[in-house]
């Protein structure tokens, strides 16, 4: 006689749990491969396109660049982040200092997760842009996240937002059509460039400064 199968465990978008019962219910899922607790709601993601995947990929190249000429920077991609009482997220990619610089930084948990805010998150919002732009940076402005990059692909638009007095100013482009990191001095983007496409471009712009 066959055993009835275990239910699994709810978790859908909308929910509206704490950080604690959220993590519970998330590891209890390995079905489902990205979900977020933002300011106590459940965001659960779709599948990812290529449409995400390939723009995520030239971000992950570049910050990987900078990452392994920089001592002392660590990258994660797509890593769990406790970053707030009530929220747990995982970026599509994200730069700390390690150790980290001063008390709310993020820095490794006992259990190999990341607590706290990191100094440069980016996200890249193939079909999400209005949650990236308004929960999900409202609860890394609150965090104190020094940096935001938000490349909107639809639009084919990179937006470099900087905590500025608590809040996030966005930040245009230099003559050369480039943006500098004051989180991470030497970290450029030459934005035109990454839009079109040329990473071997935007690594070699990185490097000329």
């Amino acid at each position: 006689m066959s055993m009835a199968s275990t239910p699994l465990v709810p978790l859908e978008s909308g929910d509206r749990l704490t950080r604690e019962e959220f993590h519970r219910r998330y590891c209890a899922r390995p079905d489902i491969k990205k979900a977020e607790l933002i300011m106590g709601v459940v965001y659960v993601a779709s599948p990812t396109s290529g449409r995400h995947g390939g723009p995520h990929g030239m971000i992950v190249t570049w910050l990987g660049h900078f990452a392994a000429g920089t001592p002392g920077v660590r990258l994660m991609v797509e890593a769990t982040n406790f970053i707030t009482a009530d929220s747990e997220v995982q970026p599509d990619a994200f730069l700390f200092y390690d150790p980290p610089r001063q008390a709310g930084d993020a820095r490794l948990t006992e259990d190999d997760y990341v607590e706290g805010a990191p100094q440069l998150v980016v996200e890249v919002a193939a079909t999400s842009a209005s949650y990236d732009l308004h929960d999900k940076k409202e609860v890394y402005r609150r965090a104190g996240v020094p940096e935001y990059i938000v490349w909107r692909v639809l639009d084919r638009r990179i937006d470099w937002f900087r905590l500025r007095d608590g809040e996030y100013v966005r930040i245009e482009p230099d003559a050369r059509g480039t943006i500098e990191s004051t989180a991470f001095p030497g970290l450029r983007l030459a934005v035109e460039k990454m839009l079109a496409g040329d990473l071997a471009g935007v690594l070699t712009e990185m490097g000329s400064g």
